[in-house]
């Protein structure tokens, strides 16, 4: 058994395709337009298989998203190497995005860092 995709509803669809895309190199289709509901999506698609729906619907609120909460906290992506934690990293918070933590090593052995980058939501570099 594997995860098919994960999916995040955002607010702003083409900011956070843009960030998959150009930060983390995601691949993108096409997407979708449900011309009834207004819904629209667009399935991003990773080196390892792996695979992010983004979707958005107009009329849906955007609520606080606490750091302690329950739910989901962050996805993260593997970028390879310690070097590569470390330049990205300081490539997102030169474009102004906020590091909340790290780059660092974690009580547990990961090095990673933790950035605040699709309305509210943490993206998580390790290596």
């Amino acid at each position: 058994m594997k995860i098919e995709h994960i999916a995040l509803y955002v607010k702003d669809l083409e900011t956070a395709r843009n960030f998959f895309v150009k930060y983390l190199g995601a691949k993108s289709n096409e997407g979708y337009h449900n011309l009834k509901t207004s819904f629209r999506s667009y399935f991003l698609s990773f080196d390892d298989g792996a695979r992010l729906e983004i979707m958005n619907k107009p009329e849906m609120p955007d609520f606080p998203k606490e750091f302690a909460r329950t739910g989901y906290a962050h996805i993260a992506f593997s970028v390879g190497s310690k070097e590569k934690v470390d330049a990205l990293t300081a490539e997102l918070k030169v474009d102004g995005y906020e590091v909340v933590s790290g780059p660092r090593t974690t009580g547990d052995g990961y090095y990673e860092s933790c950035i605040v980058a699709i309305e509210g939501n943490q993206i998580e570099i390790t290596i």
